[in-house]
């Protein structure tokens, strides 16, 4: 039985991974740990914690008292660390916190795995998974080849810096202590419960409130994307058929420019708004309720610092050594991505009126 500490698990690729697990591995404990940071929604665990299936605990992954406190009373055996800043404009404009977060964060769990599995009493079953990001590759020109797990790190903001040196310091951690760590290095993900400063539900609710859809510089940036689900599933195969000290990266197979990608998603609220009036009823300022498409909304704005222009995942290694495959393609997950929020509305409207983190909730 596995016992599991997930940190960053009131995030949106963190609950994500608590639901998914809970659901796949009902005789697991789990302990879902959160700082409760602006990103951070501990209703998006409610249905859980209210139903006593996992533990949640709100507090820093920098708190090394409290970190081991839980690691040595719950006894512990696998962290799956989500935890972290990860939106590149805050890291440009503030990267003090991406540094706090990211690098001593991480530090400080392996700290406390360190010392809770590695000593005479500790934990000889025992796993580190860290979740990263293909952003510390630094960027492609069009006609390169995708990020392979030997790709040279060229990490070109304080954000992706911050997640290179974690990805460091946990592989430093197995090469010189012997810890059992793996590591995902992800493309861009998208799905339920993503806070709406990212690209997808930005401009998803944008379209539902009549706002401008703003798209960077020329709008042909390009990512891989991939649906929230599916990366749960191949962090799950990672954790239990991953080699220790091994990297993998997970990709989407959905490369994708990022005007296409509203495009497609205005797309997608066109054909619904025409097909259910009660949408137009619900959201009378959006532009499909006025007989104008929701592309006319679109803004290009200035580009931001050192925008990279693309990544792409080569993803052969875990297909082939884990045998995984993404279930959604990029128009049946932004069709549930869609659907999902506009059956949510309580849960955005609450974040957008700055109201989630009222005394019942934190």
């Amino acid at each position: 039985m596995r016992r599991l500490l997930i940190t960053g698990a009131a995030g949106f690729i963190g609950s994500n991974f608590v639901y998914y697990w809970r659901n796949r591995h009902q005789s697991d404990e789990i302990i879902a740990l959160d700082d409760l940071t602006y990103a951070g929604n501990k209703a998006n665990l409610l249905t859980l914690i209210n139903g006593g299936s996992i533990q949640f605990v709100k507090g820093s992954i920098c708190n090394f008292d409290l970190v081991r406190d839980l690691v040595i009373e719950n006894s512990i055996n696998t962290i799956v660390h989500f935890a972290a800043e990860s939106h590149v404009d805050r890291s440009i404009e503030s990267p003090d916190q991406f540094i706090q977060t990211n690098v001593i964060g991480t530090h400080t769990l392996l700290k406390v795995a360190r010392a809770a599995w590695l000593g005479e009493d500790g934990q000889k079953e025992h796993l580190f998974h860290h979740v990263s990001t293909d952003e510390v590759f630094g960027s492609l020109n069009d006609f390169d080849d995708a990020f392979t797990e030997q790709t040279s790190y060229a990490p070109n903001s304080p954000y992706a810096a911050s997640k290179a040196a974690s990805d460091h310091l946990v592989r430093a951690y197995h090469k010189t202590y012997g810890l059992n760590v793996t590591s995902s290095n992800c493309s861009n993900n998208y799905g339920p419960f993503q806070f709406p400063e990212k690209l997808i539900p930005l401009c998803l609710l944008n379209v539902l409130i009549g706002k401008p859809l703003p798209i960077y510089g020329d709008g042909r940036q390009t990512r891989d994307w991939l649906y929230v689900e599916d990366h749960c599933r191949a962090i799950e195969l990672i954790i239990d058929e991953g080699q220790y000290g091994d990297s993998y990266n997970v990709g989407g197979n959905n490369e994708l420019a990022n005007i296409d990608v509203i495009k497609s998603l205005c797309e997608i609220l066109n054909q619904k708004f025409s097909s259910n009036p009660e949408l137009q009823k619900q959201y009378p300022n959006s532009p499909c309720s006025n007989n104008r498409p929701a592309e006319s909304l679109i803004n290009f704005v200035e580009d931001r610092l050192g925008h990279d222009r693309r990544y792409a995942i080569d993803a052969r290694k875990i297909s082939k050594e884990l045998e995984f495959v993404p279930i959604e393609s990029f128009g049946t997950g932004l069709n549930k991505t869609v659907d999902w929020y506009i059956n949510n509305r309580d849960w955005w409207m609450a974040i957008l009126d700055g109201t989630y983190r009222n005394k019942n909730l934190v």
